[in-house]
């Protein structure tokens, strides 16, 4: 078969679209096919504006579901209601994708008619959280390729995990995790998960038209077993020169093909390894109260590897009171620290939907803010609000250290340029990405261990987590060792990956 369209359908998240963009880049570059990217047109501000400017073989197709009614509300305590706050009605989040489906059913009709258009698309690389949607493909024989937005080492340690019966661990007890590296042994801390930060995934309801956004406790089988039954081959986020074990594991566990093509990352970044980035270069700026040059000035002013960086995902992080407990302990910290604060920290969040972001535009409490803080430490600190530039921030060489939830996508990014990780994660794959960091890459150390992690993080904890990890030399200079693993830029294995899955794609 010849070259034909690539169909590219990610998860309406920041952490999902950007890495499937960059997905959609790398493989224009090695194919001869049109390149279709699927989004709602709610969320086509998310998108470069120059990304088929610069890639015309890209195609952006915005699924527009902005003529309908907003999403009908479900009543707290009803039947499929998803709360956020326990008080208020929430949004339906299968009417979105019910209309989504339509959309790309409508233009599947459109351009691959059976008779007189031209052939199929060779796949579609789906994300994993978009698998409500497979059955919209598989109707059409559209070979479907599942989309990991996370790396190999969470895949892999949630499959081992499953197959080792991490479920009925006892306190103390400890397990092999057979076909992977000796130095992620599971121990029965590893098996806890925190019921702070929001609500627990598992109250998130799944429809038959939305996706489920439960994670499993350790020890059940992973949900991307069933969500992926269907793809003729996994994606993953990652490479071989950063996690060849974990990808050579789940290539001997699953029948079918499995390529690494990451880090999605922006190309400038690669091309920057070793200067400063700027994130303007890549990425759009949001509302902040400080623009990349005051960041800047303020980052060069600071001693190299003094400032601890603290940042959060979009949708986790701690609660209400452990905001608290952190704001206390960077106020009598000595080190110098840029905290990034983002809209309703420390409330419960719902996953992104079809209709954006925000799920409730009307609310007046904006969440956590540290009142005080600024006066206190002067000069040492800055709050940011917002948006932060993040890629500047970790390769500035007075950045030493990152206080991260360990979303893969902030792994990465500081794993590439030399940062070391204090690990705080919230819940799914964050926590077997910090035992990634911490224990196998051995770039980090776990902000708190045991009861501290899972029930409460406190100042003291904060405090004496970020003394070790910034007066560790020895994590600093195994950091700084793997940053140079990536000093030719885009991993070559996986630019071979991408050339293997187009080769296979295509064949199918």
């Amino acid at each position: 078969m010849g070259a034909t369209d690539i169909l590219v359908l990610p998860f309406f998240g920041q952490g999902h679209l950007n890495p499937s963009v960059e997905l959609c880049k790398r493989l224009a570059s090695c194919s001869e096919s049109k390149v279709i990217l699927i989004i709602p047109s709610l969320l086509s501000s998310s998108v470069p504006l120059t990304l088929h400017k610069n890639n015309p073989s890209i195609e952006v197709l915005q699924i527009d579901v902005s003529h309908s009614q907003p999403p009908p509300l479900h009543p707290p305590g009803s039947d499929g209601a998803r709360i956020a706050n326990g008080r208020d009605p929430v949004p339906d989040p299968e009417h979105g994708n019910r209309m989504m489906g339509k959309g790309i059913e409508g233009f599947l009709a459109e351009r691959y008619k059976r008779v007189t258009g031209p052939t199929r698309p060779s796949c579609v690389v789906m994300d994993l959280m978009m698998s409500w949607s497979k059955e919209i493909f598989l109707r059409e024989s559209i070979p479907i390729v599942s989309f990991f937005s996370c790396g190999a080492a969470s895949t892999a340690m949630e499959y081992a995990a499953w197959k080792a019966q991490a479920h009925d661990m006892r306190p103390g007890e400890t397990r092999v995790l057979t076909g992977l590296p000796d130095s992620v042994v599971l121990e029965y801390s590893d098996t806890k998960r925190r019921s702070l930060g929001g609500p627990p995934p598992e109250e998130l309801i799944h429809g038959e038209n939305g996706p489920d956004f439960g994670i499993r406790d350790p020890g059940q089988a992973p949900r991307w077993l069933e969500d992926g039954d269907d793809s003729a081959a996994l994606l993953l986020n990652t490479c071989h020169e950063l996690e060849g074990p974990f990808l050579n594991y789940i290539s001997n566990q699953v029948n079918k093909p499995v390529f690494g093509v990451g880090p999605l990352l922006p190309d400038t970044y690669w091309k920057s390894i070793g200067t400063v980035f700027h994130d303007r270069d890549s990425r759009s700026n949001r509302k902040s109260n400080y623009t990349e040059d005051e960041v800047t000035q303020w980052l060069d002013s600071k001693p190299s590897k003094s400032v601890i960086y603290i940042s959060f995902g979009s949708e986790v992080g701690p609660d209400i009171e452990e905001y608290g407990q952190l704001a206390d302990a960077l106020g009598d910290s000595k080190w110098p620290f840029i905290w990034v604060i983002q809209p309703g920290s420390g409330k419960p969040k719902l996953p992104p939907s079809v209709f954006g972001e925000k799920h409730d535009s009307n609310e007046k409490d904006e969440g956590f803010y540290p009142e005080g803080l600024d006066e206190k430490v002067g000069n040492r600190g800055i709050v940011i609000k917002g948006w932060a530039p993040q890629l500047l921030i970790l390769s500035h060489p007075s950045t030493g250290g990152f206080l991260s939830h360990c979303g893969w996508n902030s792994t990465v990014e500081a794993t590439g340029r030399g940062v070391p990780i204090l690990a705080w994660p919230i819940r799914g794959d964050q926590y077997y990405n910090a035992k990634f960091v911490v224990d196998y890459l051995k770039t980090g150390i776990m902000v708190a261990t045991g009861e501290n992690l899972t029930k409460m993080v406190k100042k003291s904890d904060i405090i004496q987590g970020i003394d070790s990890l910034m007066d560790d030399k020895e994590i600093h200079k195994r950091a700084v060792k793997i940053e140079g693993t990536f000093e030719s830029g885009f991993p070559s294995s996986s630019t071979d990956s991408i050339k293997e899955l187009i080769e296979f794609v295509n064949n199918i």
